[in-house]
């Protein structure tokens, strides 16, 4: 973990360059690309074996976000010459960049859900009374 003053850097650095910044984490930090990038880094999965992977996700929302990915250099998507055409998604060495820091996410997600969940209840009850 950076010292304080390493940390202070980064905030400092990522606001004032908050009109870079910003349009990026739109791009990598919606509700399925982390999910859909870390499906992706173990190997690459054509669109149903994704599905499969991410209960919830409908149809839809993973057509638009493989769609997204592709557009930002974070997937490429490979029509495959079977019968019936497949297709698959690979990530891209900038999508594998990313990487290390959705691992981190993710493992603060687990040791924190508890946590988030009890501080989401006691904030409604709160609000209720």
């Amino acid at each position: 973990m950076p010292h304080d003053t390493e940390l202070d850097c980064l905030s400092e650095a990522a606001f004032a360059n908050m009109e870079v910044v910003r349009p990026v984490l739109d791009r990598i930090a919606d509700k399925w690309t982390i999910l859909i990038l870390t499906v992706l880094c173990s190997r690459p999965a054509r669109f149903n074996a994704i599905k499969r992977r991410l209960d919830g996700i409908t149809h839809k929302a993973l057509a638009d976000a493989l769609k997204r990915l592709e557009r930002n250099g974070l997937v490429t998507r490979t029509v495959l010459p079977t019968a019936p055409i497949g297709v698959e998604y690979t990530i891209t060495p900038l999508g594998h960049s990313l990487r290390q820091p959705f691992e981190a996410l993710c493992a603060w997600a687990l040791e924190n859900a508890e946590t988030v969940e009890g501080a989401s209840a006691e904030y409604d009850r709160r609000r209720a009374a």
